[in-house]
């Protein structure tokens, strides 16, 4: 079983930055690629960016591409998803998830484990 904890989220103002953290438990995680999805109320959850698990590629959804950021930390059983320039669009619960046969994908049924997820909240 694998368990994920993120955190990080908070409000900020509209083109401030936030960084969330996602920590995995267990001792495979380095062969886990990992997401990271939102969901806005009243929307379907949606998929933001995505790492190998290697950490050599990466995958962003157009809307966040240029502002966000995701890095993982092997050692530290981590992934992070760094955002910049945040709009009010943004709002959204967060979500990591990870893909324990190491397939980065844009597709929120793929992903075997999920956190519980952390509020983003951007202000005007």
């Amino acid at each position: 079983q694998v368990q994920l904890v993120e955190s990080g989220g908070g409000l900020v103002q509209a083109g401030g930055s936030l960084r969330l953290s996602c920590t995995a438990s267990g001792r495979t995680f380095s062969s886990y690629a990992m997401g990271w999805f939102r969901q806005a109320p009243g929307k379907e959850r949606e998929f933001v960016a995505a790492i190998s698990w290697r950490g050599g590629s990466t995958y962003y959804a157009d809307s966040v591409k240029g502002r966000f950021t995701i890095s993982r930390d092997g050692a530290k059983n981590t992934v992070y998803l760094q955002m910049n320039t945040l709009k009010p669009e943004d709002t959204a619960v967060y979500y990591c998830a990870a893909n324990v046969q190491g397939i980065a994908t844009m597709t929120h049924p793929t992903y075997d484990y999920w956190g519980q997820g952390t509020q983003v909240t951007v202000s005007l």
